[in-house]
């Protein structure tokens, strides 16, 4: 059997990446690794982590992924701060699907100590 890597790029098992976090057995301790896993629980269709992990000032009162869409990869292209040390963090990324991709740059706060997913915009 071959073992597969974590949807969101890195070489590890989805359980030992990404899963840990969806499950709730440990938190994401940097915003790159937030985005990863946020991008990981929409392949998922993981819409309950996508909604634990938005701040409370930005969060919808509902969210429903497209199970029609299909994710094909993702680029860390830019990150400033977001690590142990600091309370914000902005991570720009690229998230293919298949006929197009995403380009983001997310902004990410500590709310409680636990980095969430404030807002992004789409660099021209």
């Amino acid at each position: 059997m071959t073992r597969r890597s974590c949807p969101c790029g890195l070489p590890d098992a989805y359980e030992a990446c990404c899963g840990r976090y969806h499950s709730g057995a440990a938190a994401a301790p940097t915003a790159e690794a937030l985005m990863r896993s946020r991008y990981c629980a929409f392949v998922r269709g993981d819409a309950g982590y996508l909604l634990r992990t938005w701040h409370p000032r930005t969060r919808p009162a509902r969210l429903e992924p497209d199970p029609g869409m299909r994710w094909t990869g993702l680029e860390i292209l830019d990150t400033v701060d977001g690590s142990a040390f600091h309370s914000t963090g902005t991570v720009e990324f690229r998230a293919s699907y298949r006929g197009g991709s995403l380009h983001e740059r997310s902004r990410f706060e500590r709310v409680g100590g636990a980095w969430v997913y404030v807002d992004g915009e789409f660099p021209a």
